[in-house]
């Protein structure tokens, strides 16, 4: 049976003691209109027309160099909301193992969520393989992870 159909069928309030209400289904009624008027979700709106999006400034710098004995990865510091500095001292390269780094720009939280997401998922690769995974295979792990998530809201931008 589709979750949608069962979802569809009114309660059956009418036995004896369901939930609890001695038979009483008229306290369940909640009255004209919906539960959920006046709510709006976080998750797409599905065919609704959108609302207007949040204006996203650009401003995190990352770089990083490749030369002969290994890498060198460097980011900015501060973290903004607009014209607030709610930092001057934040963590942007994340080390996701000893041979792989992340830089994150966007939202902090979603960033580092993600990356250390990633981190577990590249140990678990090591623990079942008996090998490092490659950096192109840990960025695809990530572009898989979030991928199902697109259109949702996630700001993040990474370098691996």
């Amino acid at each position: 049976m589709a979750l949608a159909s069962v979802l569809e069928r009114p309660l059956p309030v009418n036995g004896l003691g369901f939930f609890g209400l001695g038979g009483r289904a008229d306290l369940l009624d909640l009255g004209p209109g919906s539960p959920s008027d006046g709510l709006s979700l976080a998750a797409p709106n599905w065919g609704v027309a959108e609302e207007p999006r949040i204006e996203m400034l650009h401003g995190t710098t990352t770089l990083a160099f490749k030369f002969q004995h290994g890498v060198i990865v460097a980011a900015d510091s501060r973290a903004t909301a607009g014209a607030y500095i709610a930092s001057q001292t934040v963590k942007k390269v994340i080390e996701i193992n000893p041979y792989l780094l992340g830089t994150m720009a966007g939202g902090a939280a979603d960033c580092s969520f993600w990356e250390r997401l990633l981190a577990r998922q590249c140990r678990i690769y090591e623990l079942r393989n008996k090998e490092r995974i490659s950096v192109a295979a840990a960025s695809k792990l990530l572009a898989n992870m979030v991928y199902q998530y697109k259109g949702m809201g996630l700001s993040m931008g990474t370098m691996i």
